[in-house]
């Protein structure tokens, strides 16, 4: 507040002391009666927006923390509903932050302030315990993005609430409901947010970021950063398109084998699912699957092209040899070519058992030798598949090995004789090439070579 203005300009100095003193001790605002909301009204009239936004905060204090009578209170809730009318948004605002963390506020003024321009609404929005969820959905759809974006990074959102805001909501508002973590917002809230914007960077990273996701999800969100990074390459030149396909589809079939490694029954179901509908429920991924070691997907998967119940087609997976697995098979519309291989894969997943993971390369030379024993001209595509898979499994057990080869410990590197030895070659060299002496009388042949002792020394040590 500025003191010292008369009644000309602002307000006499008694008229301020008393509206300074409604953010006081309880008994100040009884003290003067409900003259003093009066004379804040009048004085509203011709103080600047600065001096009425202190005011009003201050008006607001003393309506929640003071003792008021009845009278008391209900005309200072007349004076703060007169100031909702205020022209400035500055006075708006600031008793938007006054009655935002207050659950007894007046609900009619906090309603209004909701509904208010974005600066002075998304106070309210971000923290008023007042307003129920179908009052924030209707915020939701009145509000600009601004405001919009403040409702979604309330700490707690109701399911209804994130459902309209991943629907409606700018892409600002979705990052946030996609970055707030202390928010519970529903999967196909989620689902929703990456339909609309899952081609933005920073969504699929805000998405990935929550430390729960749907599987299925998850690996739509690394399908999109695989297939965003593969055009990226392709743009550059850096890669041929059809190169970087082939890297975004490897990279989307691994993610798919690690995200399988932590799903239950009922997500792995889901994940076949939007797999299907997606288009991506390929041979090569089930091949994927079942060489590093994960039937049950096989079995899910299978279960949801055929329509067959999943007990049936699980049956049906442990004797891969029957007929009932060929029905199944052709049932689902898989490649007939490839029935082989999958047979041979789904034994080798009974017998070796191989933990769930990478791809395991024994199984995978398994299944190629039980392929290659056909002699099938037809087999060719399923092999060329078995091949690309059987060489990705010994790169990955290259590096494996290499990594825990650095990683453990190791002795000391012996001494190195190798500048004992050259200094020892080079002075017999030098003795080569010296003149050579003058044969004596009698001498039929050259005298023998005579090593110095350092060079045999050397050379003792260096064997």
């Amino acid at each position: 507040m500025k003191e010292g203005t008369n009644v000309s300009g602002n307000a006499s100095e008694q008229d301020v002391t008393a509206i300074e003193a409604v953010a006081g001790p309880p008994s100040a605002l009884e003290a003067g009666g409900p003259s003093i909301v009066r004379r804040f009204l009048a004085w509203a009239q011709q103080a600047d927006a600065e001096g009425r936004a202190d005011a009003a905060s201050a008006l607001a204090r003393a309506y929640l923390y003071s003792d008021l009578d009845p009278g008391a209170r209900a005309e200072a809730t007349i004076g703060l509903t007169a100031v909702l009318d205020d022209p400035s948004a500055l006075v708006r605002r600031a008793l938007a932050e006054a009655l935002a963390s207050a659950a007894d506020a007046p609900r009619h003024i906090v309603l209004a302030l909701a509904c208010d321009q974005s600066e002075v609404a998304s106070v309210i929005l971000a923290r008023s315990p007042i307003l129920t969820d179908a009052e924030l959905v209707d915020c939701a759809a009145i509000g600009d993005v601004a405001a919009q974006t403040a409702l979604a990074q309330r700490p707690r959102l109701g399911p209804g609430v994130a459902a309209a805001l991943a629907e409606i909501g700018g892409r600002e508002a979705a990052l946030a409901l996609a970055g707030n973590l202390e928010a519970d917002p529903p999967a196909s809230a989620l689902w929703r947010v990456f339909e609309r914007f899952g081609d933005d960077a920073e969504t699929r990273e805000a998405l990935l970021t929550r430390p729960w996701l749907p599987p299925a999800l998850r690996n739509e969100l690394a399908a999109a950063t695989a297939r965003a990074l593969a055009d990226f390459a392709a743009r550059r030149d850096w890669l041929s398109p059809q190169r970087a396909q082939r890297i975004a589809r490897d990279a989307r079939e691994q993610a798919t084998v690690t995200i399988l490694r932590a799903s239950d029954s009922e997500e792995r179901g889901e994940l076949a699912r939007r797999m299907r509908a997606a288009g991506t429920l390929t041979v090569a991924a089930l091949m994927r699957a079942l060489l590093s070691g994960d039937r049950d997907f096989f079995v899910e998967a299978a279960a949801e092209l055929s329509g067959l119940p999943r007990r049936r087609v699980a049956a049906f997976a442990q004797c891969p040899e029957s007929y009932g697995f060929a029905a199944l098979y052709a049932k689902a519309r898989l490649p007939q070519a490839f029935l082989p291989a999958f047979r041979a894969a789904l034994a080798g997943v009974e017998t070796l058992r191989p933990p769930p993971g990478a791809i395991s390369r024994a199984l995978t030379e398994q299944v190629i030798a039980a392929c290659e024993r056909r002699a099938d001209p037809s087999l060719a595509h399923a092999l060329a598949l078995l091949w690309r898979l059987a060489a990705e499994a010994a790169r990955e057990e290259a590096r494996q090995f290499a990594a825990d080869a650095a990683a453990a410990p190791t002795d000391p590197p012996p001494p190195s004789y190798a500048p004992l030895l050259i200094e020892a070659v080079a002075a017999a060299l030098d003795d080569f090439a010296a003149p050579p002496a003058p044969a004596l009388e009698g001498d039929e042949e050259a005298p023998p070579l005579q090593l110095s002792p350092d060079l045999l020394a050397a050379l003792a040590e260096a064997a």
